[in-house]
């Protein structure tokens, strides 16, 4: 991990989770490189909490203008509150259950469902345009602030029944691996998954290309249909890297979206 990786996971920790390391100088330009890094990853707003942390740390040598050039960029959009789905009709119809009924439980635990939708929210990020360090970094606030209050065995069960497992064992490893987190800070994390750290790194090269021209088919004014191969084989590969974390989620998702883009062509 470079430098200037390094102090982009120190900024999200400190913004997302109050953790302190002294950040190391870099040049103008690094910095530069740095904020449009935020800026592809959609973290600005944790990235401006975490510079403002650090505005008396000697070694933050960052440019007086960069927290106001974080600020233009942070979305003013508010979170909207619509629940999480999965693409597998069957599992989806379970997590529905799940989520609908158990405020009527009678050893309901709220925190539990709220992390299990934030789980479910950072599958469908990954799965659909690859992960997202924004929803990571919500899913490790969480843990940290409400992790206490959250019933494992339950979620565990809940993991288990959606056949899910794996891939939220793939995000907790992934805030091991490079948010520093301990392993039995995460319950649902039983073995540290190896290509979390390679997938992130990933992350950081490619999210600008992983996440535009969104498209697989469209019609031409001649009337002839023609596929987007690039995008076909783009997200065939991020399925092909999440299969075995999730097989039926990972492959209905891949399904769905090939079936929605046939479905808007235009007639």
């Amino acid at each position: 991990m470079n430098i200037l990786q390094r102090n982009f996971f120190r900024l999200l920790r400190s913004g997302a989770l109050n953790e302190y390391e002294s950040l190391e100088p870099m040049s103008l330009y690094k910095w530069q490189q740095l904020a449009k890094l935020v800026e592809r990853q959609g973290v600005a707003e944790i990235a401006v909490k975490g510079l403002r942390n650090h505005t008396f740390d000697e070694n933050a040598n960052f440019p007086k203008t960069l927290i106001d050039d974080l600020q233009a960029i942070v979305s003013e959009t508010e979170k909207t509150n619509t629940l999480p789905r999965l693409s597998n009709r069957f599992l989806n119809r379970r997590l529905r259950k799940i989520q609908k009924g158990e405020r009527h439980e009678l050893d309901a635990s709220m925190p539990t469902l709220d992390l299990l939708n934030i789980i479910v929210r950072n599958i469908g990020l990954i799965l659909n345009s690859g992960i997202s360090l924004s929803a990571i970094s919500e899913l490790g606030s969480y843990l940290r602030t409400r992790g206490d209050k959250v019933d494992f065995v339950k979620l565990e069960g809940w993991l288990d029944k959606l056949h899910i497992k794996r891939l939220a064992q793939l995000e907790g490893s992934i805030l091991i691996s490079v948010f520093e987190f301990d392993q039995d800070e995460i319950p649902f994390v039983e073995t540290v998954e190896p290509e979390a750290y390679p997938l992130i790194l990933r992350t950081l090269a490619h999210t600008a290309t992983d996440t535009s021209e969104e498209w697989h088919f469209r019609q031409r004014k001649t009337g002839f249909v023609v596929n987007n191969s690039k995008v076909m084989r783009r997200n065939l590969r991020r399925s092909i890297r999440y299969i075995n974390y999730a097989p039926i989620e990972t492959s209905s998702n891949f399904l769905n979206n090939f079936a929605k883009s046939l479905s808007e062509i235009e007639e």
